[in-house]
């Protein structure tokens, strides 16, 4: 690799680090707003995000993209699914940070990766290899051990799983890049965050204009929180390979299943380090395999078509 290459990689490397952290972080930002009902917040992220987005996309010159998805009804209906899925995501997740289930949303960031796998099986009919199947049915073995053993379904994490999991593949289907397809997920449903908080307004239980000062300047600061870890992404992805990026990716429930535990308390008791003994067994079967099929493709893309000597 040359020296440009190395500091590109560095950089990228650091760029995606930042932003996985800051994912993991997010819940210092959302705890404080506890007080404020969870679908208030998700409308404000909604609009606040387009604030910010909206203003940078024009200024790197990406209204042009956006135009061109806005004028194609296929574009349209796939980011309206991608952004359903998004804010789906978003509340389900501020509802976990704020009622106590940190630990339960890192299992569902966990699983994310293997859903991905399991989703491209299903839905692109990839081929699964021997050590992703296997990786895939421990972290099921894991799921159904919460199930048996707590007596309920981890609905939270399945939910952040799937719903993540998806809008990544709807993503992948996108001409778009992370901020021009964000700034048109947010412009879709705008309207409807926008009278949400209209009707909040009227019946008087909005946050804006009732709730202390410092709770409202978080909640405009929802744009930023938003953005600033994805366009850290997206600086990364450019310059990173796929794997590396997926590996990175484990900063974030990391982080979650460290605040949930030694920072907020939650309970972490034998079952349920059990269900997550196996899902992280399989992600590192995931991950070991991604590993060696990348050592064995570098391994084929250097071994000459045939000898030297038979070359004209």
């Amino acid at each position: 690799m040359s020296g440009a290459a190395g500091h590109a990689s560095l950089r990228g490397a650091l760029a995606a680090l930042g932003g996985y952290l800051l994912w993991g972080l997010v819940p210092f930002y959302w705890r404080p707003l506890a007080a404020v009902d969870a679908q208030e917040l998700i409308a404000h992220r909604i609009i606040w995000s387009l604030v910010f987005t909206a203003p940078l996309l024009w200024w790197l010159g990406g209204f042009r993209e956006l135009f061109a998805a806005l004028g194609s009804w296929r574009s349209v209906g796939l980011h309206l699914a991608s952004s359903v899925l998004l804010t789906t995501n978003w509340l389900v997740y501020v509802r976990a940070v704020n009622t106590g289930h940190v630990t339960e949303a890192s299992l569902g960031y966990f699983l994310v990766p293997l859903i991905n796998v399991a989703l491209g099986r299903v839905v692109l009919r990839e081929r699964l290899r021997a050590a992703q199947g296997l990786a895939i049915a421990l972290a099921a073995t894991g799921v159904a051990l919460q199930i048996v053993q707590l007596g309920r379904l981890p609905w939270i994490a399945l939910t952040l799983a799937a719903t993540f999991g998806t809008y990544g593949l709807l993503r992948k289907q996108s001409l778009l890049g992370p901020l021009a397809g964000l700034t048109l997920e947010t412009l879709l449903l705008s309207p409807l965050a926008v009278a949400l908080l209209l009707w909040r307004a009227q019946a008087g239980t909005g946050a804006f204009g009732h709730a202390p000062a410092v709770t409202q300047g978080l909640i405009l600061c929802a744009g930023i929180i938003t953005a600033v870890p994805l366009l850290l992404f997206a600086y990364g992805a450019r310059r990173l390979r796929l794997n590396t990026l997926g590996f990175l990716f484990y900063v974030t429930p990391t982080v979650l299943f460290a605040l949930g535990v030694w920072v907020y308390h939650e309970t972490f008791g034998r079952a349920r380090a059990q269900s997550f003994a196996f899902i992280w067994t399989g992600l590192a079967l995931y991950t070991a395999d991604a590993l060696w099929a990348r050592r064995g493709r570098a391994a084929a893309a250097l071994t000459p078509d045939s000898p030297p000597g038979a070359r004209s």
